[in-house]
């Protein structure tokens, strides 16, 4: 049965089926637009790690990438999956001796012989592959020197680097600790370059932090493609965009919903997470404490954003919070 649906000047089509038909004799077909993905597995790369891997980054050679647990970092060949290359070691003959693991790893964007590593004890590691086949020595180590004054119980843990990103040019890295964002130059070992306050009004409560271990949050950080700004994440959903301009240090501040703006109630999720069998063997808690964030807002300790991700040339980026993926344009 054909039926009439448009009338357009002498002109009737009609359509029928998947097809249309006029009275001009011409026929054209009904297309559909729309795309499906579907996610095909097409190697398994086993059997090379026995901690939970942290860090995957890829080479800018096209040709390799690295994988990176606790305590080792290995190289691996697109097209080898049964075999890799174990170039970074740093298990102690007894694991009594172990004082740190590796945190986060990740390649130079144009030196395919260079890449760095973070670790739990603040520093980062700048190696190159053609030192020697097993990095055991660093090319140049960054570290904050330590600040005057007396250490406390928790001067360690909050010192460990949870992330690290190389900024596109090649020149800048950007880490994370549990306080703060940092920006290094890979030309300067002394210091970083500019240092970005994330937590730091939670400082008095960092015994409720251990007690509930949200101390122990590994929060990621990103550089936007042209490398003017920084984020990160923090609690009740919210991330924290920084300008790198070396005199200000503002920050704005928004939330992961479907108002940024907006700073709303919710209701508490939890979605699971795997701790290392090194860093963490024990939780303390199940809810986080309450406190405010910096502007006096409360903070709901429960809910955080650990992921986020800056696309690498348009102005855009993306926060996973929960189970919800937030994309924004700036």
């Amino acid at each position: 049965m054909v039926k009439a649906f448009e009338k357009r000047g002498n002109d009737t089509i009609y359509a029928k089926s998947d097809f249309v038909i006029d009275n001009r004799c011409r026929y054209n077909k009904v297309t559909c637009d729309e795309t499906s993905l579907m996610a095909r597995c097409r190697r398994v790369y086993a059997h090379a790690h026995d901690y939970h891997i942290n860090s995957i980054s890829n080479n800018s050679d096209g040709e390799t990438f690295i994988s990176a647990d606790d305590l080792r970092i290995n190289l691996w060949n697109l097209e080898i999956s049964n075999q890799s290359f174990n170039i970074v070691d740093v298990k102690p003959a007894n694991m009594e001796d172990l004082t740190e693991v590796i945190t986060s790893a990740e390649f130079h964007p144009g030196h395919c012989n260079m890449l760095a590593y973070s670790s739990s004890k603040g520093s980062i590691r700048l190696i190159d592959l053609r030192q020697s086949a097993l990095c055991d020595s660093h090319a140049k180590l960054f570290e904050e020197p330590d600040a005057p004054g007396p250490r406390s119980f928790f001067t360690e843990i909050i010192a460990s680097v949870s992330d690290i990103k190389f900024a596109r040019d090649g020149r800048h890295i950007l880490s994370r600790d549990y306080m703060t964002l940092k920006l290094w130059d890979i030309n300067m070992d002394s210091g970083p370059v500019a240092t970005f306050q994330v937590h730091e009004h939670l400082r008095p409560k960092l015994c409720d932090l251990y007690e509930n271990d949200s101390i122990f949050d590994k929060f990621e950080c990103c550089l936007s493609g042209d490398g003017l700004r920084v984020a990160t994440g923090s609690y009740s959903n919210l991330f924290r965009v920084f300008g790198c301009n070396l005199e200000s240090t503002e920050a704005t501040t928004l939330e992961a919903s479907k108002n940024p703006m907006r700073r709303q109630g919710q209701t508490p999720s939890r979605p699971s997470r795997s701790l290392s069998s090194i860093t963490r063997v024990v939780r303390r808690g199940a809810e986080g404490p309450g406190g405010v964030d910096a502007n006096g807002n409360s903070l709901d300790f429960s809910t955080k954003l650990l992921h986020l991700a800056w696309h690498p040339t348009e102005n855009s980026i993306a926060c996973a919070a929960a189970n919800s993926l937030y994309m924004y344009y700036a």
